[in-house]
C-alpha cells in the first residue's frame, strides 16, 4: 500500500540516471552549488567589513559551503570551523557519479585545502574523526543530536501489528535484502507471524527496495507512507515496536551515523540496526542500552533477533530500558561546540 506525498520527488533514487549523474559528478565539483561561491564571497565579505564576528561556520555537503568559507578566512584572517555531516571524496554514493581522472584529482584537491586551512574540522564520529586526523590540523566531534520537540509526553498507543519501522531516506545502498528474505522465511514457517507483521516505509524509498520486499512476497505487509510531517514521524517512531536502522554496506560503514539515531533513541522503542558490527552506531547502542547491531551479512543473528522481538511481542514485553540518551541533546552538544570555538 502507497501513500502519494508531492512533497519531495524521488531523492532515493537521484544516482540511477547515468547520464545525469556522470554530468553531475564531472562538471559540478565538488556540488551542483558551487556556484553560489562567488556571488555568497562577495557579500559575505562585504558583511564582515562592517559586522564582526569571531569564527566563521561551514557545514557540509554540500561542501561548496567550505569553498565559501574558505575564501572569506582568506580576505577576513577570521577562524574558521569545517563542519562535516559527511565525508567529502569518501561520500559512500560518489562512485555512482562515474568521475573521470581530472574530476577525482579536483575534488581531492579542494578536500585537501579544505583540510589544510580550516582552524578546526568538526564531524559526526570517532571513525571519521580518524580518518581526517591524517590530513587536518585538529579535528574534534559533536554528532547528530535530537531537541525537545522529539519528547513529547503525550500517551501514544503501541501498534497492535507487529509494526518495525524504517523511517527517512532509504536509499539503493542501504537495500535491506537479508532482512526481507528472513522475514519471508520466517512468514512461510510461522502464519501467526505472517499475520501480525507489518513494515512501515515512511519517507523516501528506492525503487530497488520496493523490488526487493515484491520478490520476497512481502508487499501485503508493507506499507510505504512517503514524507509525513515531523510531527507525524515522532509518532510513528513512539508508536513502532521496533525502529529499523539501516547502515549503507560501503567501505568505511564503521563511520556512519545517520540522524535518525538520535530521535530514534528519544522514542524508547527497541531499535534493530543492519551495519558494521563494530563502529561507532555499535558503541552508542551498547552505550545508550537502546538496541542491537546485526552485521550485513549475518543471517542466523537477524534471524534470532526478530525472533526474539516476535516473542517478546507476543507476550506484550517488547520494550527497552535506555540510558545515557541526554548526552546527545542539541544544548549538551551545543555546550561542547561553544568551547571549541573559545578554545581557538
Amino acid at each position: 500500500m502507497e501513500k502519494n506525498n508531492n512533497q519531495k520527488k524521488d531523492i532515493s533514487n537521484a544516482t540511477n540516471s547515468g547520464l545525469l549523474s556522470f554530468i553531475r559528478g564531472n562538471f559540478f565539483i565538488p556540488d551542483p552549488k558551487v556556484f553560489w561561491v562567488k556571488p555568497s564571497v562577495k557579500f559575505l565579505h562585504k558583511f564582515l567589513e562592517t559586522n564582526k564576528f569571531d569564527a566563521i561556520i561551514s557545514t557540509g555537503p554540500p561542501h561548496s559551503m567550505h569553498l565559501i568559507a574558505q575564501k572569506l578566512k582568506e580576505k577576513n584572517n577570521i577562524k574558521w570551523l569545517a563542519d562535516f555531516r559527511d565525508p567529502w571524496t569518501d561520500l559512500y554514493y560518489n562512485k555512482e557519479f562515474k568521475q573521470l581522472s581530472f574530476a577525482k584529482k579536483k575534488n581531492l584537491k579542494m578536500e585537501a585545502s579544505v583540510f589544510k586551512n580550516a582552524d578546526c574540522i568538526l564531524t559526526v564520529s570517532n571513525s571519521l574523526k580518524n580518518d581526517f586526523a591524517k590530513k587536518a590540523i585538529r579535528v574534534e566531534v559533536i554528532t547528530n543530536g535530537f531537541d525537545d520537540e522529539v519528547l513529547t509526553k503525550n500517551l501514544i498507543r503501541l501498534d497492535k501489528k507487529f509494526t518495525i519501522s524504517y523511517i527517512g531516506l532509504l536509499p539503493k545502498q542501504s537495500n535491506p535484502k537479508l532482512l526481507f528474505k528472513v522475514l519471508n522465511r520466517l512468514s512461510i514457517g510461522d502464519e501467526n507471524f505472517k499475520n501480525d507483521l507489518l513494515l512501515n516505509f515512511i519517507g523516501d524509498i528506492s525503487n530497488e527496495v520496493k523490488l526487493e520486499i515484491e520478490a520476497n512476497g512481502l508487499l501485503d505487509n508493507s506499507v510505504f507512507l512517503g514524507y509525513v510531517s515531523h510531527k507525524e514521524a515522532i509518532e510513528y517512531q513512539k508508536k513502532s515496536q521496533v525502529l529499523l536502522l539501516l547502515i549503507p554496506n560501503v567501505i568505511k560503514s564503521e563511520g556512519i551515523l545517520t540522524g535518525k539515531l538520535f530521535e530514534y533513541l528519544t522514542a524508547k522503542r527497541p531499535i534493530l540496526a543492519i551495519g558494521p558490527k563494530k563502529g561507532d552506531l555499535s558503541e552508542i547502542l551498547k552505550n545508550t542500552n537502546a538496541g542491537v547491531v546485526v552485521s550485513f551479512n549475518d543471517e542466523e543473528k537477524l534471524t534470532s533477533e526478530i525472533k526474539k522481538l516476535y516473542q517478546q511481542y507476543k507476550t506484550r514485553n517488547l520494550k527497552v530500558d535506555s540510558k545515557n540518551i541526554e548526552q546527545y541533546h542539541r544544548k549538551e552538544l551545543t555546550k561542547s561546540l561553544s568551547e571549541i570555538i573559545k578554545s581557538l
